[in-house]
């Protein structure tokens, strides 16, 4: 039986991640340089450290490169960008049903606890969670399962019992290895990627309800 759900953020509940592309393709171009996609999607769903756009920005760009002085301005382009998006389709009614059927809801995401509250408390949706798991609570981010496997121990769910929405395979493998029934909704930078093991894949979370999803969910756990 599910009785708790736990979201990935950045490119599930709201595009972070095709706003991050922009910006720092629009801040490699000032250099005169690309980034190509299939490149910076390598940091998608984990941490910079598997792939970090300004180290390689100054290794390759045409002119001397300050990092940090970079990365401020990536963030405010990014920012900015971020002024004109809005949560993915189909986020806010998968919330509310999920209150309506009294199931534990949960974030487990790579990014860090002061990133991910600027935005659910930006879009009032705090209140839904009762965990929020960062990368300040664990010692490896995705596709490492310990977000997930925090996040469980939390909502106090067996990762049977747990839906994992997921938009990046780095963390639909951590949700999968953590055991939860891994429910995927690539956005526009990741829908070309390659996944691993999931239950279900969705276009957006407009595409089916989420009784729609349970109910698909708990059909192929019994059929295993």
């Amino acid at each position: 039986m599910i009785k708790g759900i736990v979201f990935d953020f950045d490119g599930l509940i709201i595009d972070t991640e095709s706003a991050w592309f922009e910006a720092l393709g629009e801040l490699y171009s000032e250099y005169d340089s690309v980034l190509p996609l299939e490149t910076w999607i390598q940091c998608v769903g984990t941490s910079h450290e598997v792939f970090d756009p300004y180290l390689h920005l100054a290794e390759i760009a045409s002119r001397p490169v300050n990092v940090e002085d970079i990365r401020l301005i990536a963030a405010d382009k990014h920012a900015r960008i971020m002024q004109e998006r809005v949560l993915r389709p189909g986020v806010v009614d998968y919330l509310e049903t999920a209150q309506k059927l009294g199931l534990k809801m949960g974030i487990a995401s790579s990014s860090h606890l002061e990133w991910v509250e600027r935005f659910v408390n930006k879009f009032n949706i705090a209140h839904y969670f009762s965990c929020i798991r960062t990368a300040d609570y664990v010692k490896k981010v995705k596709p490492d399962p310990e977000l997930y496997l925090q996040a469980l121990a939390h909502l106090d769910l067996k990762p049977e019992e747990a839906i994992a929405f997921e938009d990046s395979p780095n963390g639909a493998r951590a949700a999968h290895t953590a055991g939860l029934n891994v429910v995927i909704v690539p956005n526009e930078i990741t829908g070309a990627l390659t996944f691993g093991p999931h239950v279900l894949r969705l276009h957006s979370m407009a595409d089916q309800t989420l009784e729609e999803v349970i109910a698909s969910v708990s059909s192929a756990k019994a059929s295993q």
